[in-house]
């Protein structure tokens, strides 16, 4: 394996850059596809986004969750075609063009021509095509981009025609009337799912309008309020609710007489004349000046300025006329203008009288057919164009938006003296997506799928597929399909599908293409786009004969939601090739894309395939939520209120990116408030942690061959598993249960689990493992025991690095590059690789009991910290409480040398009497058990708080207690052992903390004993330090010398002497006097310390120095000393490492016999010449 740098010096957007090239140049994603190409096939459908705009962090999030499980899927034997798509057709397209070209009415599109305008729309399809694919690339997803799909190009469109006809000939598409949510921006009306896209608070009018009621004794009016004064001229009905009691009332100021609903008469105005007014005029201002929804609440009590003349049902109302507000419609009086009845009428805002113009409501359009107002089948006056504007037939308004009328209609109504009241609402209202226009209301004639036809059908397809998480499937998505209505799929607009109608002129005649080779054998036209300007001319000759003229293709287009909808067919141009492919393999396995596509994709999917086939298009599905600024609000390019995804990218790496997306409750369709600096925590949290464990292994790899052993292979897993040292066990199952649980959750779709528990034994293998091994990984231990160390944490490396693959494609490509250096792997990347298999058996009794001492150790540290004592600071004792005999077997046994010495402990004493050194008491779970046992909960908690220590203990064996007839578990009782000090101990020394689990008591008093420890600790400590201040690798080897600086050494002196072996294990070497220092030593560090625990020092560094046996050289050579200086010179010119490695290469001899005139001579290691001071000083002591 090759060097590594520190963490601090790594850059991980510099080496992502350096993977995509060795992506490239192997072309790793096409020999993942090869490699796999035998293997069972996994589909998966990629929703197509429009490349009119640039990706965000929402296609960011579904395009990560989408390649971690593709990947995965990869890894674990599947082959997985993954294409790229691409929204080509609709309003988004179209809407652009309209900006672009100034387009403001669909008059001007037929006045530039069908082509010229489609042709523009073609050209900037593809405008952000590279961009997409060079963020999408950069972000580490593997997808074809080469052989991609488009919704434009003719075999899918050829797809969509088949998949249309096909829905045709079951009888599920008509042609109807119906009232839409209608964008005058885009001239088009919108599907539900696409209206309620965009609602925003704006102000509207708001008025009440009198009806006068013909033939009515008292003159009196129908009141009925609206938000929407522009439809008052297309008016042609009243509705109220037959149920509701209604009152004629006279106002007793201006005595008009009104009819409204009992519970709405609050609403009235008062016109009750103002004091000081001249004739007893009304300030309009401040009649016409209300707060938001002032027609919308009810008062506490009725006006006083009415009086109530009679009392009738909603029901006695039906069937009488009055006079409309306006003439344009007069030609209907004999069945227009009159009070009808429906149960949609509500008390909760207006007058409880409802205005109906069919063609502009919902609800108006249905009430009005059942009650005969307007016939089925009737052509229906919609005096609305397509621009939104009135139509000649409204004279007094023709060409005006309606919008723009509503104050002109307004001032007209008081002219006439119908206006009771107006004002201003602030409310809720649909927008149009694209646009960004007030949607409007607009009966349009369209086709239909019989979406409500196939409900039940929907319903049962829906519990047959698999949702994470489970309540965007349960809730949302059900109550859509359960209110389902049916699909209007058409657009009376230019660049999308057409839709393959062709119609006689008589209208008796219907043809639907499914396919292009059915339109070229009937009209005999060679077709090569199907697009509308390159097939509108194309004429069918009746089948009835040349007398029935030709049938002609209607001028609409397809919904883009039903091309999309269409995707699992069209994208492999189904049934016209790959029939096996796709018979085989559907419903498709897997779809991911965000919340909002509930009402989207995944509803067109599911209604198309279940038209079609009777099934699900999918069997899986991910639902990611939002992601928000960091202030809550929607990502805004005008607002800029979030970082460009591509510079977070560059600065922190799209590792960290997809970890910080994937690790956060997007997804579990919850909203994402983006921070910048959540990404810069994974790398500070994740990756330079893993880095550093990583590099940790290749310095130690390294440190054996530059100390001359052999180089680093690591040890076969089989022998591995038989190390008895704990933590290998220990790290060992922790792996296969990693492992277990990742293919678990995988396969459940549950990212969310998958990655917590990831991050969790990245942080127990860098914080358990390394940490509690470093003498062991730094070969202070011995070279096999060292090696098996290094093998472990190779092999969990690679094991780990292998499950996170998925997840974390380049750092994971990264390490796997330079761990395959020195194994016999076949795979040129970690993604070719198979995903971990669980291997062995795991042993859980080993991991709890790791876990445990995790926590004992956390919890010793929180006692020394509130008592302020160090960990430099060494401890007598520590006492841990626990029922469990095996596990205080394992943690005074196998654990016991790592936590003493992570605690700096001198002894460990375990204690499995749980009451030697706690009280237990026994405290109800209030938020469990309130609710359950209601009335009851007094008694029962009180009962539960007087539980004797035995009866508590028997509770805790048996996992159930009875208390006034209520069964409690353990779930139900929370027992609280309270430390109970020892006799004849302060506050101050001993303590105690526990977790509910296990107790830890520690002993803080101090002792003179154990001070020459703590000053060897704190000596340690600052040797580390200057290390690191003089920037020495930990494969650096250097010679440490100690200096006291007090008068009186004896102190330091002590400790060294007592200390010496715990300091050389800790140094991995012997601290020298500097004394002994050669003069011609060559120093790297020096540093002084004063006032450390009493005594003051200096530390000096150096490079390893060479010591002669003077005379035993001088003896070579026979006595002759020049011999024996020249051989000194020569040794001490000599690479010092290597000339370590060629004495351990001679088992501690060398020959030298390259110096000119001198004669050769063998050397032996400590006889003739010392390669450190330390050796030559240990020797020199121990003799």
């Amino acid at each position: 394996m090759e060097e590594v740098c520190e963490g601090k010096d790594f850059s991980f957007p510099k080496q992502e850059e350096k993977i995509l090239h060795y992506w490239s140049q192997i072309k790793a994603f096409e020999t993942q596809l090869s490699l796999t190409e035998h293997m069972p096939e996994y589909v998966f459908y990629d929703g197509p986004p429009f490349a009119t705009g640039l990706p965000h962090y929402g296609h960011i999030l579904a395009g990560t969750i989408k390649d971690i499980i593709t990947r995965y899927q990869s890894m674990t034997g599947h082959h997985v075609t993954r294409r790229f798509g691409w929204d080509c057709h609709g309003l988004p397209v179209e809407n652009e063009i309209d900006k672009k070209l100034d387009i403001k009415r669909r008059e001007q599109i037929l006045e530039m021509g069908i082509d010229k305008y489609n042709e523009e729309c073609r050209s900037i399809v593809t405008r952000f095509v590279e961009e997409w694919e060079k963020v999408i690339t950069r972000t580490g997803r593997w997808i074809d981009f080469r052989n991609d799909y488009k919704t434009m190009d003719l075999k899918f469109m050829e797809s969509v025609w088949w998949v249309f006809a096909q829905i045709y000939d079951k009888g599920l598409v008509y042609k109807g009337f119906k009232v839409m949510p209608y964008s005058t921006g885009c001239k088009t009306p919108l599907s539900n799912f696409e209206a309620n896209q965009d609602y925003k608070d704006v102000p509207d009018p708001e008025v009440m309008v009198a009806f006068p009621i013909i033939d009515d004794p008292q003159e009196a009016s129908f009141v009925a309020w609206t938000t929407t004064p522009w439809t008052l001229p297309s008016h042609l009905a009243l509705c109220v609710n037959a149920n509701f009691t209604y009152l004629k009332v006279r106002n007793k100021y201006s005595k008009k007489v009104y009819v409204v609903a009992e519970s709405r008469l609050s609403a009235l105005p008062n016109d009750k004349p103002k004091e000081n007014v001249p004739n007893g005029s009304v300030d309009s201002k401040k009649l016409n000046s209300k707060s938001k929804g002032s027609s919308g609440g009810k008062k506490e009590a009725v006006d006083t300025s009415y009086e109530v003349l009679e009392k009738m049902s909603g029901a006695s109302l039906v069937g009488k006329k009055y006079e409309p507000p306006f003439d344009y419609f007069k030609e209907f009086s004999d069945v227009a203008f009159r009070v009808v009845a429906d149960n949609y009428v509500t008390d909760d805002s207006g007058t409880g009288i409802v205005h109906c113009a069919p063609a502009f409501g919902e609800d108006d359009y249905r009430v009005c057919l059942e009650n005969k107002v307007i016939s089925k089948g009737e052509t229906l006056i919609v005096a609305v164009d397509e621009d939104g504007c009135f139509t000649e037939k409204i004279t007094d308004f023709s060409k005006c938006y309606v919008k723009n009328a509503d104050k002109d209609i307004i001032e007209a109504l008081k002219r006439k003296g119908r206006l009771v009241k107006s004002g201003t609402i602030m409310h809720s209202y649909p927008h149009c997506p694209r646009s960004k226009t007030p949607l409007i209301q607009r009966a349009v004639p369209s086709w239909f799928i019989r979406v409500e036809q196939l409900k039940e059908k929907l319903l049962e397809n829906n519990k047959q597929t698999y949702w994470v998480p489970d309540f965007v499937k349960e809730k949302r998505f059900h109550n859509w399909l359960e209110n389902a209505r049916d699909w209007a799929v058409s657009r009376s607009r230019f660049w999308g599908t057409p839709l393959p109608v062709w119609i006689s002129e008589d209208g008796e005649e219907i043809v639907v293409m499914d396919s292009i080779e059915k339109l070229e054998k009937l009209s005999g036209v060679k077709v090569f786009d199907l697009h509308r300007h390159n097939i509108d001319h194309i004429t069918i000759p009746s089948s009835r004969g040349p007398q029935f003229g030709v049938l002609r293709r209607i001028d609409d287009v397809f919904d883009c939601w039903f091309e999309s909808g269409s995707m699992p067919y069209a994208y492999i141009h189904y049934p016209f090739e790959n029939v096996e492919l796709f018979e085989k393999n559907f419903p498709g396995n897997f779809v991911a894309e965000g919340l909002d596509q509930t009402r989207g994709w995944f509803y067109t999917l599911m209604v198309l395939s279940t038209a079609l086939f009777g099934k699900p298009a999918f069997k899986n599905l991910i639902c990611n939520g939002l992601v928000l600024a960091e202030d809550g609000k929607k990502m805004s390019k005008s607002l800029k209120n979030y970082p460009p995804p591509i510079d977070v990218i560059d600065q922190y790496g799209a590792d960290a990116v997809r970890l910080y997306l994937i690790n956060s409750p997007v997804v579990r369709a919850e909203p994402l408030r983006f921070k910048k600096e959540g990404v810069y925590g994974v790398v500070k949290d994740v990756f330079l942690p893993w880095y550093n464990a990583y590099r940790f292994l290749v310095q130690n790899a390294k440190r054996l061959e530059i100390e001359g052993f052999a180089p680093f292979v690591p040890i076969d897993q089989a022998t591995l598993q038989k190390s008895s040292n704990v933590l290998d066990q220990w790290i060992y199952s922790a792996t296969q249960s990693l492992v277990f649980f990742v293919r678990q959750e995988m396969n459940g779709y549950r990212l969310y689990t998958v990655v917590p528990y990831l991050l969790k034994f990245l942080d127990n293998l860098t914080n358990i493992y390394v940490r509690c091994n470093r003498k062991r990984l730094k070969g202070r231990t011995g070279e096999e025991d060292c090696r098996v160390a290094l093998s472990t944490l190779y092999n969990v490396l690679l094991v780990s690095c292998k499950a996170m693959a998925p997840l974390t494609p380049f750092f994971t490509e990264v390490l796997f590059q330079n761990m395959r250096k020195v194994s016999n792997t076949a795979e040129e990347s970690i993604h070719h690789c198979s995903f971990p298999e669980a291997e062995g058996k795991r042993d859980e009794r080993i991991e709890q009991s790791v876990a445990r001492m995790m926590t004992i150790i956390d919890l010793a540290r929180n006692i020394r910290e509130r008592h302020n004592k160090p960990l430099k600071t060494p401890l007598r004792e520590m006492v841990i409480v626990h029922p469990d005999v095996d596990f205080l077997d394992d943690i005074a046994g196998k654990l016991k040398e790592y936590v003493l010495e992570e605690l700096n402990v001198r002894s460990l004493v375990p204690c499995n009497d749980t009451l030697k050194y706690a009280s237990l008491r026994a405290e109800p779970d209030f938020s469990v058990l309130g609710k359950r046992l209601g009335k009851h909960m007094g008694i029962v908690a009180k009962e539960v708080k007087a539980m004797s220590q035995e009866s508590i203990l028997a509770f805790e064996k048996s996992g159930e207690v009875t208390h006034s007839g209520h069964c409690l578990k353990l779930t139900d009782i929370k027992v609280v052992r309270d430390f109970k000090r020892p006799d004849g101990t302060a506050v101050d020394d001993v303590d105690a903390t526990g977790d509910g689990d296990v107790l830890v008591i520690l002993d803080l008093r101090p002792d003179e004993s154990l001070f020459d420890a703590g000053v060897a600790r704190e000596i340690v400590n600052r040797i580390q330090k200057l290390r690191k201040k003089s920037a020495l690798e930990p494969t650096d080897s250097v010679e440490v010398y100690f200096d006291s600086l007090d008068k009186d050494k004896a102190v330091s002196q002590r400790i060294l002497q007592s200390q010496q072996q715990y300091i050389r294990d800790a140094i991995g070497s012997p601290l020298l006097p500097s004394s002994v220092m050669p003069s011609d030593a060559d120093p790297v560090g020096e540093e002084s310390f004063h006032g450390i625990s009493g005594i003051s020092f200096a530390i000096k560094l150096a490079r390893p120095a060479l010591v002669f046996n003077s005379d035993a050289i001088v003896a070579l050579y026979s006595g002759n000393s020049e011999f024996a200086r020249r051989l000194q010179t020569y040794l001490l010119s000599r690479d010092h490492a290597n000339l370590k490695a060629e004495f351990q290469h001679g088992n501690g001899k060398i020959t030298v016999d390259c110096i000119e005139n001198v004669p050769a001579v063998s050397l032996v290691l400590r006889e003739h010449v010392y390669l450190t001071v330390g050796e030559f000083f240990c020797r020199a002591n121990s003799e």
